[in-house]
């Protein structure tokens, strides 16, 4: 097989000069005899494989950085230091992310939540966002956009009577005798005189439907009555 040549150091006009012939075949015997004096192995190998240590640090695309300067290896690297020992990375203090957090990135130093649930899960069941549902007759909730569940108990207005009595399906007690109030120990309905014994008559205000009174009511005594 023929090679082709290379002429170098001499014009190819001028012919009463011999001529250099350098082919092919020779450059890859040469590179088979490895380095020349002139260039040492390990030149060739510092040149080829650097090493930055104790000098400076490399991230992963391979950036240099110079000691004491701040870096960030990659994209999901904390800020590190270059030291003399290589970098220093701490984890700086992080949000949070919340536990309703339905994906998480975690391509950043800090981990962040890309996607919330946009439901709730209370008691063994599902409600979506700001759907409002009661648990009991007095406690109603709703499922807010973090995820949570925030319930109230209903406010029951004050009772018109002193003996209030529950319902397996009402909320708040009810007055089933009516508005009434304490005579001492007695309970006597509201509205009118209500003699307690010969000498004492008591009376428990109300007007208009509303109870206008304390929980006891007001007593007179008057002359006894002997029989």
């Amino acid at each position: 097989m023929k090679s082709k040549s290379r002429y170098f150091g001499q014009d190819t006009h001028d012919s009463s000069r011999p001529q250099e012939v350098w082919s092919e075949q020779d450059t890859i015997n040469q590179l088979d005899e490895g380095p020349t004096g002139d260039v040492s192995l390990e030149a060739v190998d510092e040149y080829a494989y650097p090493d930055y240590r104790g000098k400076a640090c490399m991230d992963e695309n391979g950036f240099v950085f110079s000691i004491g300067e701040e870096f960030t290896p990659g994209p999901s690297a904390c800020p590190c230091l270059c030291t003399d020992e290589g970098p220093m990375c701490s984890k700086p203090e992080c949000p949070r992310v919340h536990p309703r957090c339905a994906r998480v990135d975690t391509s950043q130093c800090c981990p962040t939540c890309k996607e919330k649930k946009n439901y709730c899960e209370f008691r063994g069941r599902v409600y979506g966002t700001l759907e409002e549902f009661k648990v009991s007759s007095c406690e109603k909730c709703r499922c807010e956009p973090s995820g949570e569940v925030l319930c109230s108990v209903s406010a029951c207005p004050q009772t018109e009577c002193v003996d209030p009595e529950y319902e397996a399906d009402q909320c708040c007690p009810i007055c089933k005798t009516g508005p009434n109030c304490y005579a001492d120990t007695s309970v006597i309905p509201a509205g009118r005189e209500v003699k307690i014994d010969d000498c004492t008559i008591c009376y428990c205000t109300y007007e208009e439907g509303t109870w206008q009174i304390e929980r006891q009511a007001t007593c007179s005594k008057n002359e006894c009555q002997h029989s």
